[in-house]
């Protein structure tokens, strides 16, 4: 009866301890996620862009809106034309699940959460994926690498590596 009450004891210690990690290690995720939080600065010396031409300048900016983040994308265009992707437009949502994001290039997109360091983009048109993004955060918080492969809405193939450094 001892030996049983002492295991007993011993299985609630372990399932609080466990309970503790578990809750711990999910506040360091969460705030590892946060990491992408703020202003992002497009590196064009480590980037490339196929097919071309790269953009003359570009910052992506995260910001956290409850549960969901929005995007804000600015710069300039290589023919030198403002880039300005409205963040009321992009809105992030990491449930895996397809949410309206219509452009010429595809009508929907899904983001799902790997980890702290990873999250992946689908992106479909007509139901088909026509373009995939893998967004990869550095150990140390500050650079991000979106790598995006796939096909426009001409066909063209398209393989673009994005380097960010964090303002």
């Amino acid at each position: 009866m001892k030996r049983m009450s002492s295991l007993l004891a011993e299985s609630a210690v372990l399932a609080s301890l466990s309970l503790t990690l578990t809750m711990a290690l999910g506040s360091l995720a969460l705030a590892q996620g946060k990491t992408r939080i703020g202003t992002w600065e497009l590196n064009l010396e480590k980037s490339t862009f196929s097919p071309g031409p790269a953009p003359r300048q570009q910052t992506l900016t995260f910001q956290e809106k409850g549960p969901q983040w929005m995007a804000l994308i600015q710069g300039t265009d290589a023919s030198g034309k403002p880039i300005n992707v409205d963040a009321n437009n992009l809105m992030i949502t990491f449930d895996g699940r397809d949410h309206p994001t219509p452009t010429s290039d595809y009508e929907t997109t899904a983001w799902k959460a790997v980890d702290d360091y990873k999250y992946l983009v689908t992106r479909k048109r007509a139901g088909k994926v026509v373009m995939t993004s893998t967004n990869i955060l550095s150990a140390d918080g500050k650079t991000m690498t979106i790598t995006t492969i796939g096909q426009n809405a001409t066909g063209q193939p398209i393989h673009n590596v994005r380097v960010y450094d964090k303002r």
